[in-house]
């Protein structure tokens, strides 16, 4: 299977705009992909889970007695969540379970959940890498009487020392899978925080890393050309914003992991364009005015899935251009207008359409944004991989919480 047939890409560069701006060279991108096959076989770097030499801290067949829950209610905060729910809403229609994901400090949610009068019968993924992080056992506690977390109904992932959530675990002999401390949440889509829920809903984990190479080992690789064009933007001090706009429902959780893994590694030092989701036609109606027509400080990424031709059509209650026409086919030809637009209004953008809906290309599709953003950040010179100014509001609020209970 190539990336040709899996995903489109095509790139929209205006030339006289950003023509004086440092850029990369095919050379120098060719060193950082050799590089980066070089780390993947390292056991201790973040693209050795890319490898297929990876060794997974859990053994599929002592999991296979939680397939028994027909509902999953996955408890993280951030990247240590996002990937996993990316992929699950995109694969939805082929998951026979009920899926809950919990990722924000979402009382009504948690309410509603305490009203369920079979929470019992529902299985736990628990995540937090570091074992600490408040608003997991804020929900933890808030679950604590309805969930009755126990060894048969829980599995909690985290790192491999003392932690207030790893002592929890022990304390009620729950599952712990380790998650390796090497490895950052928003670069964990192919290690044990999104494995082994998506392994749990059914999803064929194998065939989502089967592609996830193909961008460091093909020849003609899109990514070369792609990174020559976005390193004039991330150098340009005209572009401020990276609009994610999104014409693929299915795509949507995709958008804010994706959201996450720019802004936390590339907002650095001064640096940094800001990500925005915008969803599509739904925006045309609010911000395509601004879009077309306001400052030119926006750089767009496209995103759109490829549906079936086949696709029954209903004869229309109008005598107009919607007669034997779909909603995806509507949906197409105004991504296909949109894009005619930025062209002509020199716009700059990169199109992202996706035309197999399954394992293997979302597992590309994740594989690419990873590569483009460490990438790029090798360009900017700055470390895609802390987040230094996110440990200052964690340290802050800690510092709070506990003058509060000295009170």
């Amino acid at each position: 299977m190539t990336l040709k047939k899996n995903i489109n890409f095509e790139s929209f560069i205006p030339v006289n705009k950003f023509k004086n701006f440092n850029n990369f060279n095919k050379a120098k991108i060719e060193h950082l992909i050799k590089k980066t096959k070089d780390n993947i076989k390292e056991n201790k770097n973040i693209f050795h889970s890319f490898s297929k030499n990876f060794k997974l801290n859990f053994n599929l067949g002592e999991l296979k007695k939680y397939k028994k829950f027909k509902r999953i209610i996955t408890i993280g905060l951030g990247g240590s969540i996002l990937g996993a729910q990316a992929i699950n809403f995109f694969l939805k229609n082929q998951i026979k379970k009920e899926l809950i994901f919990i990722n924000n400090l979402e009382m009504d949610q948690i309410n509603k959940l305490n009203k369920t009068n079979n929470l019992k019968n529902s299985l736990f993924i628990i995540i937090s890498k570091s074992g600490n992080t408040l608003e997991v056992l804020s929900i933890i506690n808030s679950l604590k009487k309805k969930a009755s977390f126990n060894k048969e109904n829980s599995i909690i992932i985290t790192e491999n020392k003392k932690s207030y959530l790893s002592s929890f675990a022990r304390e009620l002999k729950i599952k712990i899978i380790f998650h390796r401390k090497y490895i950052g949440g928003r670069y964990s889509i192919f290690s044990e925080t999104a494995l082994v829920p998506c392994f749990l809903t059914g999803i064929n984990i194998i065939k989502l890393k089967k592609n996830i190479l193909n961008f460091l080992y093909k020849k003609k690789s899109i990514l070369i050309k792609n990174l020559i064009n976005l390193s004039k933007i991330y150098n340009s001090k005209k572009i401020n914003s990276l609009v994610l706009l999104n014409y693929s429902q299915e795509l949507e959780y995709f958008m804010l992991w994706c959201q996450q893994l720019i802004a936390e590694s590339l907002g650095k030092k001064g640096k940094g364009k800001m990500p925005v989701i915008s969803v599509g036609p739904r925006d045309h109606h609010s911000l395509l005015q601004l879009y077309l027509d306001g400052p030119k400080d926006n750089f767009f990424y496209i995103f759109s899935l490829k549906k079936d031709k086949k696709e029954k059509k209903n004869k229309g209650l109008f005598n107009n251009a919607l007669n034997n026409t779909n909603m995806h086919e509507l949906l197409e030809n105004q991504k296909n207008a949109m894009v005619s637009l930025f062209k002509n209004k020199k716009i700059p953008f990169l199109s992202i359409e996706i035309k197999k809906k399954n394992e293997e290309t979302l597992g590309e599709l994740f594989s690419y944004f990873i590569l483009e953003t460490v990438f790029v950040a090798e360009n900017l010179n700055i470390n895609p991989f802390n987040q230094p100014a996110v440990e200052q509001l964690k340290i802050l609020t800690k510092q709070n919480l506990f003058k509060k209970t000295q009170k």
